[in-house]
């Protein structure tokens, strides 16, 4: 146990280098509570007050580190740590601060001979001049910074300035080289080469730059990656921003459940850290619960992203469509648009549901300008969901211009490349579209195969909206005329039911018979069925696809165990599955099929 001040800060270091960071804060804030800790010391408290949870007083320490750097005369360390404040005020968005802070650190830094502080004042430069959108002058600045930190042999400041060339490449079109810098430092930070700070740094931007370039499968291995790194490091400070690039992948694979833990997580875990981090939390919320109908609760997710500084788009967009507004819908997509100029790739999110939008106000225009920039993007970065999201877009203007049979091939294209990436709401979004087209040239049967694809899907996934819209259509094609349908029938009934009333008499049959019913019909209900028929102690079920028909019956029997294992007692129910075609006409479904 430490006896002195001396002591405390030894076990606090060998705390910290075995990331026991709350061991670590508490003996270096007592030792410095006790003695006044030298600047050194004070920067690694502020290190691990960051990592145990304590950002308000890391900021304090910092402050001190640097008032006492500049005591001793150690201008350019005092430089140093003036460029970390303005990190860290920038996370919460304090814009003076960060102006004041960056611009005493470049003073103080300027005024020295040169040393590694000038390749930090280099890199972040970079960072500002690259948010500001000049591409080649931030290649420029980090080509400087990586200069100087090989040449001092920092490797921290290595990785940052190299990422961050990487990004400035990728801005400026030189996807290849730019991806090769991005995987080479995001390789460095899993490997242990970089201190804990700018490990997690280094991570989490190279996932924010696969998230901007729509790289699905880069996204989910440094997601992955960076989720193993804070497990095995008790990080506490970066998980929740990379929950919401999870949450977000998780989504797009229909793991909407999985998606909504990460995204709640994320918007309870990072306001602490950064308020923008926790703005796209609930922007990723609004995203979900959009696709499952939840309008009310995309506004609610939406007005709390917006009080974070995130518009929240192209989910405020799209939701004011849903309501039926779709002039302001146009509106606010355009202006959101001519607002996220920054880069071409953030605009590549929004132009799929410009054309959505933009089709459903009739704004041809628009549409047709947002596909051929998709397309553009699609071919110069080489992005599969850019590729899908373009398909998609040129086979909707076609379909709009009246063209359903090319319509009809390049949304084959468009499902084609949403099922590689497996998003299979995309996916059953455009199989909707594909059934537009079949109806607009008499094709039904073909239209009614697409639709029943896709609500297959949006009932597994819980897209309410999306499947009363479906079924709709499939009841209006029905009341044309009687379809051949593919269904899963599921019929039940119980095991010598006869026997059974005779044995416990009418009035305990009545009130089994109530228990299940009851208990089958919910069930039923929660694996997507439709209860076609029920005949006293019998149900006639149909289901959309096989998987749901026999999860539905091994429920069924699971649930009745239970119940006999519980009390006693419960009815032995027998059920047969089969997939067949079958007439539909209305709810009802006849023919051979039913009857197999």
């Amino acid at each position: 146990m430490a006896t002195n001040v001396t002591d405390q800060v030894l076990a606090a270091k060998d705390a910290a280098r075995r990331h026991d960071w709350d061991a670590a804060f508490a003996a270096l804030s007592d030792a410095d509570k006790k003695e006044g800790l030298p600047p050194d010391e004070l920067m690694l408290l502020a290190d691990v007050s960051f990592w145990s949870g304590h950002l308000e007083e890391e900021l304090a320490y910092l402050e001190r580190a640097y008032s006492r750097y500049l005591a001793e005369g150690n201008r350019r360390r005092a430089g140093a740590v003036a460029l970390w404040l303005a990190d860290e005020y920038a996370s919460a968005r304090s814009v003076s601060l960060v102006s004041g802070w960056r611009a005493r650190g470049a003073r103080l830094i300027e005024a020295e001979p040169e040393g590694v502080e000038h390749g930090y004042l280099a890199y972040t430069r970079g960072r500002v001049t690259r948010a500001g959108g000049d591409a080649d002058a931030a290649i420029g600045l980090f080509r400087v910074a990586v200069e100087l930190a090989e040449r001092y042999g920092d490797r921290d400041l290595w990785a940052l300035s190299t990422q961050g060339l990487g990004w400035s490449l990728l801005d400026a079109g030189d996807v290849d080289e730019g991806l090769l810098l991005i995987d080479e430092t995001a390789t460095c930070a899993v490997a242990g080469e970089l201190s804990a700070m700018t490990t997690g740094t280094v991570l989490c931007r190279a996932i924010s730059i696969c998230r901007e370039l729509v790289d699905l499968k880069r996204a989910t291995e440094w997601t992955d990656a960076a989720r193993r790194w804070c497990s095995r490091e008790a990080i506490t400070g970066f998980p929740g921003v990379c929950r919401v690039h999870r949450a977000e992948l998780l989504r797009l694979r229909g793991a909407w459940s999985e998606a909504g833990v990460e995204a709640r997580l994320a918007s309870e875990e990072l306001p602490r850290y950064s308020p923008a981090a926790a703005g796209e939390a609930f922007a990723e919320l609004a995203e979900l619960r959009l696709r499952m109908g939840d309008l009310d609760g995309t506004e609610e997710a939406l007005d709390q992203a917006c009080a974070l500084g995130q518009s929240g788009e192209p989910a405020r967009s799209l939701l004011t469509l849903l309501r039926g507004n779709a002039a302001a819908a146009v509106n606010s997509i355009r202006r959101a648009l001519r607002e996220d100029t920054a880069s071409r790739l953030q605009r590549g999110r929004l132009l799929l549901p410009l054309v959505d939008i933009a089709l459903n106000a009739g704004a041809l225009d628009d549409a047709a300008a947002g596909t051929e920039e998709l397309e553009t993007l699609a071919s110069d970065y080489g992005s599969e969901l850019f590729r899908a999201s373009a398909a998609q877009a040129r086979g909707s203007v076609q379909l709009a211009g009246g063209d359903p049979e090319r319509a009809i091939t390049t949304l084959g294209r468009a499902l084609k490349y949403w099922l590689q990436i497996d998003a299979p709401y995309e996916a059953a979004r455009v199989r909707t579209l594909t059934a537009q087209a079949y109806r607009s040239l008499g094709e039904q049967d073909a239209a009614a195969r697409e639709l029943r694809a896709a609500q297959a899907v949006f009932e597994r996934l819980g897209a309410r909206r999306d499947v009363q819209r479906v079924s709709a259509t499939l009841a209006d094609l029905a009341r044309q005329g009687n379809l051949v349908a593919t269904r899963t029938f599921l019929f039940s009934d119980i095991v010598s039911s006869t026997q059974l009333v005779e044995a416990i008499g009418d009035s305990a049959w009545r009130d089994l018979i109530q228990w299940h019913d009851r208990t089958l019909r919910g069930i039923i209900s929660e694996f997507g069925g439709e209860e076609v028929d029920h005949a006293g102690d019998g149900f006639f079920v149909a289901f959309s696809e096989p998987v749901s028909a026999l999860s539905c019956a091994v429920a069924i029997q699971r649930q009745l165990a239970e119940h006999r294992s519980a009390h006693g007692f419960a009815p032995l129910v027998r059920i047969g599955v089969h997939q067949a075609d079958a007439l539909q006409a209305g709810p009802a479904y006849k023919g051979k099929g039913v009857h197999e």
